[in-house]
């Protein structure tokens, strides 16, 4: 039985960027990627999850950074200078955000159909199974298709959001107290 993606259209093909974490192949609907950045400076956030690696800087806008070696139960990703971030976009509530996702290096975009796409047996994935919409064929192999939006879940994104608002809050708040203009007007009152 071959399983259901309802990012397909029926008989569609749809194109997967493939990455490595932990040395196993993952693909994400590349309608999910914004884009694939160089991995640079990463800034640990107290008192989030350990699969939260920090959140990183991108053209001004705080993006939280998920290690899903970490979420899925292995050790911490090492940095390489192959290693990555995929900035993807997922639905909460409607509404789209913005996460990246660390990788050890990215691989290739596969195009596979709804047929290729085969069920994830209940056994053998280091992966929950409801991570996985699948596993789609590359040559002798299997990647495991993720599902990105359930990878990321609700509750998962209020943590990482908040801790992700809160540093940026903490950021803008010592930059302000040690601007001499904002000294300057407090000495005046």
């Amino acid at each position: 039985m071959k399983a259901s993606n309802q990012q397909q259209e029926a008989g569609g093909v749809v194109q997967y960027l493939t990455f490595f974490t932990a040395g196993e192949e993952y693909g994400v609907n590349i309608g999910k990627v914004k884009e694939i950045v160089k991995f640079e400076a990463i800034t640990a956030v107290p008192n989030t999850p350990a699969w939260i690696r920090g959140v990183t800087n991108l053209r001004g806008t705080v993006v939280p950074v998920v290690d899903l070696a970490v979420k899925f139960g292995l050790s911490v990703s090492r940095i390489t200078k192959f290693s990555c971030i995929i900035i993807t976009e997922v639905l909460f509530q409607g509404e789209k955000l913005t996460m990246g996702v660390l990788a050890d290096s990215v691989s290739q975009v596969v195009e596979l159909s709804e047929g290729e796409i085969e069920e994830t047996p209940p056994f053998g994935t280091r992966v929950k199974t409801e991570y996985l919409l699948g596993m789609g064929p590359l040559g002798k192999k299997f990647c495991l298709i993720l599902d990105i939006d359930k990878v990321l879940s609700a509750d998962e994104f209020l943590t990482a959001t908040e801790a992700a608002t809160s540093e940026s809050s903490a950021q803008r708040a010592i930059a302000d107290s040690a601007s001499p203009q904002r000294q300057q007007l407090g000495a005046g009152r």
